[in-house]
């Protein structure tokens, strides 16, 4: 899958590595850092919990993104999901945690 990871944002907090399934994150020269993006199954969890959304996840054609660039940031309970659009503009879809799972 496409995850990239923005190392001038990330503060090391190892909540990613905590989080992958498949275990590809690690924290390396105090950054968190994926070895093999490749490998990884696009479950986004690492991009949820990043408090600081120094994760992001590319939205390819194949699922409608066409290019666009996802990263997720937090107030409370609310999480921000920001699409960085490739004409510049940035769409955010707000989701309450403690109501995302019952749909």
């Amino acid at each position: 899958m496409s995850i990239r990871i923005n190392k001038d944002k990330c503060i090391a907090c190892g909540r990613c590595t905590q989080v992958c399934p498949g275990t590809l994150i690690s924290l390396k020269d105090e950054k968190a850092n994926m070895d093999y993006p490749r490998d990884c199954w696009g479950c986004v969890s690492c991009v949820k919990e990043c408090p600081v959304g120094a994760i992001e996840f590319f939205l390819g054609a194949d699922i409608g993104g066409n290019g666009s660039v996802m990263n997720v940031t937090s107030e409370g309970d609310i999480l921000h999901w920001n699409i960085h659009k490739t004409d510049g503009s940035i769409e955010t879809i707000d989701v309450d945690r403690r109501n995302s799972n019952q749909y």
